[in-house]
């Protein structure tokens, strides 16, 4: 074992004990979790007990079964671990190898780890979120003991930023001892399974190399077909091992055991593999390039598990476990352009989960998310959407925990989970027989994670002999006798725990669920048809979001066991049929409306409110501006962008519907139709914006009208984003040495010569120009269509008219 890499850096690291904060880096295989914490436990500035975290259970229980099989020990003696549901622990024992939930609590139980010297964070690079909440915990308390150690472990710091969470911790670097690995890239045919891509690549690898194999996949179900893929294919003397989370402790054992003498391995792992454990004889991987990451989405209030591609750090970590004992090989299912492309490293937990547990564990240590040590900051739409659950299960008031939110942190769970159990103890004692079994059952079915398309009353009771394990924990944690379950209460709890998730049939497969969303049952799913269902599971696939698992519950369960659920609102809404305001009151449970009778007592107030919102949907362009008031919102505008220095604001027409409540709500007053706009004096209501004196100075600098040497009054043409038009008759243009400006001369006028007879002849700017060129073969085309009118030679210096030749004699 001192042959280890980590034996290397020892020096530097019986220096960096001196100090409160170490920061270790080393890669997989060195040593820093097989071999490093024996060390410690030998230090004399190590006098107390040492807790090692570790984010995977597996690892944890591997761990301290290695650490204690080096001191010819059991786990439990020298070396222990503790889990949720699993300890191996004693007074005697100075090293606990624990998992993230579990030192959490007790750093909740005993803020200052009373006989705890160190504290050592392993594996920290996968940035899980009671990783990060616990380091954070564990900075607060040592700020309380100058004697607390903390240790941060990582196979690779690069683009975690330790530096700044930590700026005064001790680095100390172990380079490793890895072997050389080729990489051989095989992109994957997309358009062909991944268990048939792999399997092949595992198929060639085995008949080019020897030793043992590791395939890397997303999740359980991909891992599943790649083992029926493999099953039949594999030569005789090679054994076929699944490693994922969920599987027994005997399986796991078995994956990560040597192979038989004379027998080779193939290992199928989730990430479980990448970094944490050792499996011993592996020196060939095939990596899919994809692993499975759940991402809470808070406008829907749901967490879905995705695909997607690993990070290069993660790549690199797979690599190299083929490189742990001998030279060796990975194959990557992706190509060499695909792995320049990848991103840095996975996301942190804290980015992309529900945090509602987060923030119950910072309620009950008395702080707020964003008062923590943390090495990222909590995005602040998962935070809400977390306080805003929490307060609806009642477990939070304010920043403070409740007496059922106090209740159900003590039991360790999942929020609403530990809502839902003590819900049914609650019931129980109500004289409710059967609540706190069907309870206690039904979590230990959705613990399991593998819920059907059925009723999962009907599934619970048929999975009993499966359950009976996870029920019976649950049982404990109330204290209380294991009873057989009925099944009776299933809906009403999921209801109670899951009210934004209660579904009301639609039509076909399709629910509308209490909190606004949509959900479509599988089809096929003997749900059909159902009435009501409480949902406790909701996906979401290429076709929106479907349901997971379920419940029928009927609308007499609700009113019984949910009636907190339930009121009556008096809705103002706006019907796009009728194109109007609609009053009505609603009985509802949730968003859902159960029945709607029409309301007469809505001042007129409201329903003005009510069309307004709707203006401010539709948007500008939707006013029924008739042609008046469109040319003067078009001056108004130009006043903004060339008066501004004469006091004309900006017209910004999202601005503008921004502020109707205080310019055009007023107007709408005994209104609640669309049509109804149609009669409102929109030119006034525009003017009502400017006092006397800049209604004033707008006739004067951007008249509606412009009066003509002819006594004609001339409607001036605004547009939009071009200067404005004045059509005039070309005869009451004589005399005009140049074209008029507007705005003492900021914005030119476009004139839009016409003929006699009023049709376009000609547009320009520049009227002089006009006169001296193209005058002339204007001339000649009119004077033989309108001979009554006069054609000058020299239009410039001629008096303008509005009348022919021969009213112009007399």
């Amino acid at each position: 074992m001192n042959q280890l890499p980590i034996t290397e850096a020892l020096p530097r690291l019986q220096q960096a004990l001196a100090a409160s904060q170490i920061i270790v880096e080393a890669p997989p295989g060195a040593g820093k979790s097989t071999w490093l914490p024996l060390w410690l436990l030998q230090q004399p500035a190590i006098d107390g007990r040492i807790i090692m975290l570790e984010p995977r259970r597996l690892a944890a229980r591997s761990i301290a079964q290695y650490l204690a099989s080096q001191l010819g020990e059991q786990p439990g003696q020298t070396v222990g671990y503790r889990m949720r549901g699993e300890s191996r622990s004693g007074k005697q024992t100075r090293l606990e190898v624990v998992t993230e939930g579990v030192l959490t609590r007790m750093l909740q139980a005993d803020p200052e780890l009373a006989g705890v010297s160190l504290l050592i964070f392993d594996e920290f690079h996968e940035r899980s979120l009671q990783a990060d909440l616990a380091l954070a915990f564990a900075l607060e308390c040592q700020a309380l003991r100058d004697d607390l150690k903390i240790m941060v472990m990582s196979a690779t710091l690069e683009g975690l930023a330790l530096d700044t969470l930590l700026p005064e911790a001790e680095l100390v670097v172990s380079r490793g001892r890895s072997f050389p690995v080729e990489l051989e890239y095989r992109p994957r045919n997309q358009h062909s399974r991944l268990e048939e891509s792999l399997g092949r690549a595992v198929l060639d690898a085995l008949g080019n190399e020897d030793g043992s194999l590791l395939a890397f996949l997303p999740g359980e179900r991909e891992i599943r077909w790649a083992e029926e893929w493999l099953r039949e294919r594999l030569p005789g003397e090679v054994e076929l091992r699944p490693l994922y989370g969920r599987l027994s402790i005997a399986e796991q054992q078995a994956a990560i055991a040597p192979a038989a003498e004379g027998r080779r391995k193939v290992v199928l792992a989730t990430n479980v593999a990448e970094t944490s454990l050792t499996i011993e004889g592996i020196r060939m991987v095939v990596d899919s390039g994809l692993e499975r990451l759940a991402r809470f989405d808070p406008e829907a209030g749901m967490t879905q598990l995705h695909s997607r591609l690993i990070g290069q750090a993660s790549a690199a970590q797979r690599a190299g476990r083929a490189g742990r004992l001998q030279p060796g090989t990975c194959i990557r299912l992706w190509s060499r352009e695909q792995q320049e492309r990848l991103a840095p490293r996975r996301p942190a937990e804290i980015e992309q989960s529900d945090l509602a547990g987060f923030v119950l564990e910072c309620a009950a240590w008395g702080a707020e998310p964003e008062w923590l040590p943390l090495l990222t900051s909590p995005p602040a739409p998962q935070l809400a959407a977390a306080r805003a659950q929490l307060a609806a299960l009642g477990m939070l008031a304010g920043n403070q925990l409740t007496f059922l939110g106090r209740r159900v942190w003590q039991l360790g769970c999942e929020p609403w989970l530990g809502q839902l159990l003590l819900t049914a103890l609650e019931w129980q004692q109500q004289g409710h027989a059967g609540a706190l079994a069907d309870g206690a059952w039904l979590l230990a079915l959705l613990e399991e994670g593998r819920p059907g398309d059925g009723p999962l009353s009907g599934q619970l009771l048929a999975a009993r002999g499966r359950l009976k394990a996870g029920a019976r924990r649950w049982f404990e944690r109330v204290n209380q006798p294991v009873a057989e379950p009925m099944g009776t209460y299933v809906g009403p709890l999921l209801a109670n725990a899951r009210p934004d998730w209660v579904g009301q049939l639609r039509t076909g497969r399709r629910y509308g669920l209490a909190g606004g969303l949509s959900a479509d049952l599988p089809e096929g799913s003997p749900l059909t048809g159902k009435d009501w269902l409480a949902v406790a599971g909701l996906g979401r696939g290429e076709r929106g979001v479907f349901v997971q698992a379920a419940e029928p519950v009927t609308l007499e369960q609700l009113q019984r066991f949910v009636p907190a659920r339930f009121c009556e609102r008096e809705q103002l809404e706006w019907d796009d049929g009728a194109n109007r305001v609609r009053a009505e009151r609603h009985w509802c449970f949730g968003n859902l409306v159960l029945r709607r009778t029409p309301l007469n007592t809505v001042s007129p107030e409201q329903r003005a409110r009510c069309l307004l919102q709707e203006v401010q949907k539709r948007g500008w362009g939707a006013l029924p501006l008739n042609e008046q008031a469109r040319q003067t919102w078009l001056r108004m505008t130009l006043a903004g962008q060339k008066l501004a220095d004469r006091g004309f604001a900006g017209c910004d027409d999202s601005a503008w519907l921004n502020e109707a409540e205080h310019w055009l709500l007023p107007h709408l007053l005994g209104l609640g139709r669309w049509d109804e706009l149609a009669r409102l004096d929109w030119h006034g209501i525009l003017l009502s914006r400017l006092d006397w004196s800049q209604r004033q100075l707008l006739d004067t600098l951007l008249p509606s009208h412009l009066e003509l040497a002819t006594g004609t009054r001339a409607a001036i043409r605004y547009r939009e984003a071009e200067d404005p038009v004045l059509p005039v008759k070309l005869q009451e243009m004589f005399g005009q040495a140049g074209s008029p400006t507007l705005a003492d001369g900021r914005v030119s006028l476009v004139l839009e010569l016409l003929s006699p007879a009023r049709r376009p002849l000609q547009l320009t700017r520049d009227l002089a120009a006009f006169w001296a060129g193209a005058y002339q073969e204007v001339k000649k085309e009119m004077r033989g269509r309108y001979p009554k009118h006069p054609w000058p030679d020299d239009p410039a210096n001629t008096a303008p008219t509005r009348h022919t030749k021969k009213h112009m004699k007399h």
